[in-house]
Formats: structure tokens, C-alpha cells, sequence
């Protein structure tokens, strides 16, 4: 066994293995060794394959030894109970100086217990009467110290049944040392934004959508979280202005924005009562777009046929099989990152005699389409379903809380870009400008252009009457796209060792 690198050879077959640590084998159900076949007797491909397991591990391993959060809220459930005693120990006060105040309730099984153990009678007797020597200002002083001593009990209280993460833990006694420090959390809970998200998948709304538009508005609550502020008007241009953007970026946060008021506005009860009256604080923003040359120069520039040549062979060179792969997919294709790392491998489909990639979900419903798989990457595709251990195409290390799979690839991706010196106008989805580009140069009409790459015509008789090209007409336009250099050379994809 391969202990450095959590590798085991069983017949042919690489595992992963991992040491449970033993103070959380009680969570993973006592188990010592968790263990996962890799399906590849390839080192190579094993070293790359275990990562995922890892990851998945050691956060379960770090959640263990966290414990389980507070519940959502849980800082007003503690101001409300701070202010509870504080209200109770100002009317003993003012009962001192002959107010009639309610009289203090002590629950019995409470009191029960605090007499059962004489020794804390006695201290807290004694403790009693050292304030009673001073008069009225020691009777003060003695509800003042009470008040304080019940409330430092907060978090004993709140974690005497659970274990909390330790960031929270350490929240929750400075909170109970300083409520007054204490900002109002934001309006756009977990619950809401989990809420809002559910509602536009049941009506239709493309994940890759949903998954952008969640992060934007993130942002924003853990911009409220963070300054205290008020949403309205002037909290979300100053909001606007901070993310430091592009002008049409901006808008679509503001978009984001608004689609979310709209929806807490018919179907949240506690945010219509809140913002009651109210609105929509995402409206009227000026919001500066570039013009002229300006315009011209901050547009998005696609990759030539060399750069795509250059940005393949450095993701071969690199090592990184998995963003070379979605390199030469997305070149190919001419499709988002988003579809290409949501395909399954039961999306590779035949039609009337042709392998396709059947696109389910995608941006907008024209994206909805199926796109012919080109000669250059059919044995491509054959490995990666031969070789898929999730079910996906697009291999990946990383999965974000969302199920978002472009997070890491899209940073690998920025990274080898930016060492070849391509600037912020070339991302991955210049890759897509290069396909539309080669297919316009080689006669391609325009209506088969949108339709192999998902966009609407504009036009009635296209996007209304046609039923579409053939399976077998849309193999030919698409077979126009050049081969890059590595292709040309030999008709086969990369290897693995």
C-alpha cells in the first residue's frame, strides 16, 4: 500500500484508504478504515481520481469535531433572553423604591435542584447578606450582579446538549459579554435564499441561473451581516459600488436583486411585514456602461485557432488532463462551461445514426439542444464515460455547496490563461466565440449556428414553425470546425499513463 499518497493496489484495481482519526469514529459509525475503488489500474489516473474521496472525508471528519451549528436566528433567541433578564432585574429595582413590579417566578424543578445542594445554599445566603450590609445601593448592586451571573449562564445552557463549532461558540459568549456590539443579521436568511431557490426550480428556471443568481445574492446578505445596514436605496449602491464591477455586472446584480424582492414580496409573509410598503431598493441605480471605443475594448475577445492550439497543449504539459479535456470539449461543441460540467454520461446519446450530447439544462431554453459530437472528440467522449466514477462527463476535484462542478475547473482555467499572458477579456467562454467564429467562416448558415450552440434566431419561421435541422446535417456543420494541431497529428485523444 501506497501509504503516502492513501493508495491501495487490490488486484489490478487502485483504492483510496483512509485512517479514520479515532476521536471521530464514533460519527462514521465506528468504522476505522473507510476505502473506495478508484475503477483504474492507473496510478496516474488513481492519484487524480482519490482526491474527491479525500475532500469528502476530512470535511466529514472536521464537521464531527465541530458539532452542529445553532440553530438559524439563534442571536436573537439570545438578545431576547438578555433583554428578558435585564427587564426583570431593573423591576426588582424599581420595586426597591416602592414600585409595584411582577413578582419573579422561580421554576420549582429549578429551585428543587438549587436546594438539594446545601454547600450552594449557604454561598449564595452569605453572598445575599454581604449585599443586604450597604443598604439600598448594595440591593442594587445585587440584582445588578444577579442579572450579569444568569446571563453568563447562556452558553452553558445553549451547549449542554449539543456541540457547537467553535467560530460559533466563540460568537455566542461575545455576544453574551456585549450585546450591544451585536450587528442585526441580514434580511436575506438561509432559509429565504433556500426558499426562493426552490420555487424558481419547481417553475422552470435553468440551474445555471438559480446557481448564479444564490451567489449574488450571498453576497448581499453577507454584505448586510457585515456593515449592519438598512436595506434600502443607499445600502445597495453602496453595495453596488463596493464589488467594484463592470457596469453591466452591475446590472445583472441588481437583477438578481430584484428577482429575489419580487418573490419575497408575494410569497414570504415576514418579508412583506418587514418591508411593508416599501420599494424595490434595486430599482433606478445609474449604473455606467461603456460606450464607444470604451465599449469596444471591454468586450470579451474570443481565442484564435493558435491560442486554442496554445491553451491545449499548456493544460497537456501541466498535467491536467481533466481542464484539457474540457478545453478541447468546449472547442468542439461550442458549449458553456455549465453544460459541458452538467452533462451525464446517459446524455451521450444516438440519433438517427449520429452520437450526440443531449443538453437538458442550460441557460436559457434555447440552450436546450443537442449537440453532435465532433470526429475529433468521439474517442474523447468514450473515455470519459468509460471512465466516469460519478456518473458525469467532465471530470472535476471540487463540488460547491450547490452542486456547482465549473467552480474549480473555472479557476484552473483562469490560472493557465493568465501564465500565457491572456488578459480579463479572455475567459472560457471565448472558447464558444472561436467555435461560432469557425463555423460562420465555413459557410455554416446562420439559424444551424444557433441552433448547435443554443441560441434563438429572432425570427418566426426559425424559432416558432421549423422543428430543426437533421441530426445528420447538424454532424456536417459542426464537422467544419478545424482540428487543432495535436489532432491533425494523430487522430486520438490524450493517453493516460
Amino acid at each position: 500500500m501506497d501509504k503516502a499518497h492513501n493508495l491501495q493496489l487490490r488486484g489490478g484495481t487502485y483504492h483510496v484508504r483512509f485512517d479514520v482519526p479515532v476521536d471521530v469514529r464514533k460519527a462514521f459509525g465506528g468504522k476505522r478504515i473507510l476505502s473506495r475503488s478508484l475503477k483504474t489500474g492507473s496510478l496516474t489516473e488513481a492519484m487524480h481520481r482519490r482526491s474527491r474521496y479525500l475532500t469528502a472525508w476530512w470535511e466529514q471528519v472536521d464537521a464531527a469535531r465541530d458539532g452542529g451549528p445553532l440553530a438559524e436566528g439563534w442571536q436573537d433567541g439570545v438578545l431576547d433572553t438578555i433583554t428578558a433578564i435585564d427587564g426583570m432585574m431593573q423591576d426588582q429595582k424599581r420595586g426597591l423604591i416602592g414600585e409595584k413590579v411582577p413578582q419573579v417566578e422561580i421554576d420549582p424543578a429549578v429551585e428543587a435542584r438549587m436546594r438539594s445542594n446545601p454547600r450552594f445554599v449557604a454561598v449564595f445566603e452569605a453572598w445575599v447578606r454581604d449585599h443586604l450590609k450597604d443598604g439600598m445601593g448594595g440591593k442594587v448592586r445585587l440584582f445588578d450582579e444577579l442579572g450579569q451571573g444568569i446571563q453568563s449562564l447562556i452558553p452553558a445552557a445553549l451547549t449542554r446538549s449539543q456541540s457547537i463549532p467553535a467560530g460559533q461558540l466563540q460568537e455566542l459568549k461575545a455576544l453574551v459579554t456585549n450585546p450591544g456590539a451585536h450587528r442585526p443579521r441580514s434580511p436575506l436568511t438561509p432559509a429565504a435564499l433556500e426558499a426562493f431557490r426552490a420555487f424558481r426550480t419547481k417553475h422552470g428556471v435553468s440551474s445555471a441561473n438559480i446557481a448564479t443568481q444564490h451567489k449574488r445574492l450571498m453576497h448581499l446578505s453577507a454584505y448586510l451581516a457585515e456593515t449592519g445596514k438598512t436595506l434600502d436605496f443607499d445600502c445597495v449602491a453602496a453595495w453596488i459600488d463596493s464589488l467594484g464591477l463592470a457596469g453591466k455586472t452591475q446590472q445583472q446584480y441588481l437583477l438578481a436583486g430584484n428577482a429575489f424582492w419580487r418573490w419575497a414580496m408575494k410569497y414570504d409573509p415576514r418579508w412583506r411585514e418587514t418591508f411593508k410598503g416599501a420599494v424595490s431598493p434595486f430599482e433606478r441605480h445609474a449604473v455606467a456602461l461603456p460606450k464607444g471605443k470604451a465599449a469596444l475594448d471591454a468586450k470579451r475577445k474570443e481565442f484564435t485557432l493558435l491560442d486554442m492550439n496554445r491553451l491545449y497543449a499548456a493544460a497537456q504539459e501541466a498535467g491536467n488532463v481533466p481542464l484539457a479535456d474540457l478545453i478541447k470539449l468546449g472547442y468542439y461543441t461550442g458549449m458553456r462551461i455549465s453544460e459541458l460540467c452538467s452533462l451525464h454520461t446517459e446524455n451521450v446519446i444516438n440519433v438517427d445514426g449520429v452520437e450526440m450530447l443531449d443538453v437538458t439544462d442550460s441557460k436559457t431554453p434555447a440552450g436546450i439542444r443537442r449537440v453532435p459530437i465532433h470526429p475529433a472528440i468521439s474517442n474523447l467522449v468514450i473515455r470519459l464515460v468509460e471512465n466516469s466514477i460519478d456518473g458525469f462527463l467532465v471530470v472535476t476535484d471540487f463540488v460547491g455547496k450547490q452542486g456547482d462542478r465549473t467552480g474549480a475547473l473555472g479557476k484552473a482555467f483562469g490560472a493557465l490563461k493568465t501564465s500565457l499572458g491572456y488578459g480579463a477579456q479572455h475567459v472560457y467562454h471565448s472558447i464558444r466565440g472561436t467555435t461560432i467564429t469557425q463555423l460562420a467562416r465555413h459557410d455554416v448558415p446562420y439559424p444551424m449556428i444557433c441552433e448547435l450552440v443554443g441560441h434563438k434566431t429572432r425570427t418566426l419561421v426559425f424559432d416558432t414553425y421549423s422543428s430543426g435541422f437533421s441530426a445528420q446535417q447538424k454532424l456536417t456543420a459542426i464537422s467544419t470546425v478545424p482540428r487543432l494541431e495535436t489532432d491533425l497529428c494523430c487522430d486520438s485523444t490524450l493517453q493516460l499513463a
